[in-house]
């Protein structure tokens, strides 16, 4: 398990001498752009709202992860909202999307954008909502992704980044803390075998290698795109029960994301 701060973090530590005076403490990644937002918002009965979002490649056990917090906390659990993208007026547009990628891909993150969003501002019932993946991985990971690898046309690439842009900064889609399972491609690739999911059936290793690239990229490394919360990254090569111990020690780390906003 390792916490990375965002890159302000790292930056304000290297700014600091012996016997210097220490600056008041920042929320991490606030350096002023409109889309950070320090002050939460509630829920209905008044707490303060916090979001955790699990991140990971295809079949890193993001599901497992879930079920585990749902089953032993009272926090708010949503998944991603795959029975939509399958199931668009009769149209699978996730099948589709993976039989031609270069037809459906910017139909498809049209719409994981806007079924992202909705998840990101519906109605809290619990002051702790935890969410599989969210707007910013759809953005920094999938739809780079396509573009990247020349099934999305630069035009549509920039409309998609334009509106993810507009969100951020009208909408309140922050992130107190991302939970990364790092998980080698191969590992994620004999997963999505054994569970068979028919559109996935079709998914070759070298696209887990590419996601899990930007993944890296984005998490780890920061240098893809801003990250503007603390990420706590956690070894998800291991089985069900291994993960599940995992999820026990570090369930203090996940549930408490306020503890870990600090830059210093």
């Amino acid at each position: 398990m390792r916490l990375l701060l965002p890159a302000c973090a790292r930056a304000l530590r290297l700014r600091l001498r012996p016997g210097a005076p220490r600056p008041a403490p920042r929320m991490a990644g606030c350096s002023g752009d409109a889309s950070c937002t320090p002050d939460k918002p509630l829920t209905n009965d008044g707490k303060k709202k916090t979001l955790i979002c699990i991140e990971g490649n295809i079949a890193s056990g993001k599901t497992t992860c879930l079920d585990y917090f749902a089953k032993t906390t009272s926090i708010e659990v949503l998944t991603e909202p795959v029975a939509k993208w399958r199931n668009v007026h009769g149209h699978n547009l996730l099948g589709l999307m993976y039989q031609d990628s270069s037809r459906w891909g910017i139909t498809l993150q049209t719409y994981v954008q806007l079924t992202m969003l909705d998840q990101h501002t519906r109605p809290m019932i619990s002051p702790i909502r935890m969410m599989e993946r969210s707007i910013h991985s759809a953005k920094n990971i999938f739809v780079e992704n396509l573009y990247r690898s020349g099934r999305m046309p630069e035009v549509d690439y920039f409309v998609l980044t334009e509106w993810f842009e507009w969100i951020k900064k009208n909408i309140d889609v922050s992130v107190d803390l991302i939970v990364y399972l790092q998980t080698s491609p191969e590992t994620c690739y004999e997963r999505l075998k054994r569970r068979c999911r028919k559109e996935e059936k079709i998914i070759p290793v070298e696209y887990l290698q590419a996601i899990h690239e930007l993944y890296e990229e984005w998490l780890i490394k920061q240098t893809l795109f801003n990250v503007s919360c603390p990420v706590l990254v956690i070894e998800a090569d291991h089985d069900m029960q291994k993960m599940i111990e995992k999820y026990e020690e570090n369930r203090d780390r996940i549930l408490t994301p306020y503890s870990l906003r600090q830059c210093l």
